[in-house]
């Protein structure tokens, strides 16, 4: 489930045991930490855009373990209103009413994110193809690419709808 919430951060929150998968998915050389390139180039695939000079000026650092890494999601989940940091760090949200026209906004934001073709649902093969562009997808997560369209289906017709998308991301 982590995958869906790692595309839509706003909607999902994420818990420390999926930051800590995501954080060694991006430790490609395993040395327990995360360069500013490899942070990089997962800020850019979640719509975060900040040069390198620009993430190194806000990091004081060159790279950073799970604790820093942990804080630093925390930070910019609480800056950009999202809840993502919740879960990680404590803190809720305002209690308004107001945030349901973003909300849906938001939901069908990351749907896009996932229905590659445009044709209004998303398959498992959509749902890989997006986790492989994020570097998230290997031959576990085709089978269980399959399980998380299924699991949501309701019409059961093998494809997740717009409805079926936000009931599945409303749930979890």
């Amino acid at each position: 489930m982590f995958f869906w919430c790692l595309v839509s951060a706003k909607m999902c929150p994420l818990n420390t045991a999926d930051l800590e998968r995501i954080f060694k998915q991006l430790d490609k050389n395993g040395d327990d930490r995360v360069s500013l390139e490899e942070l990089n180039w997962l800020l850019e695939r979640i719509g975060v855009h900040l040069t390198l000079q620009e993430l190194e000026a806000f990091m004081g650092k060159s790279s950073l373990d799970l604790g820093e890494f942990l804080f630093f999601w925390k930070s910019i989940s609480k800056e950009n209103g999202s809840n993502v940091g919740d879960v990680v760090g404590g803190g809720g949200g305002d209690g308004e009413n107001g945030g349901k026209e973003e909300e849906e906004s938001d939901l069908i934001e990351a749907f896009n994110v996932f229905d590659l073709n445009g044709d209004g649902v998303i398959t498992w093969e959509e749902l890989q193809s997006v986790l492989s562009r994020l570097g998230l997808w290997d031959e576990k997560s085709g089978k269980d690419c399959k399980r998380m369209i299924c699991m949501y289906d309701t019409n059961l017709d093998g494809v997740l709808d717009f409805q079926e998308f936000k009931n599945m991301m409303l749930l979890n």
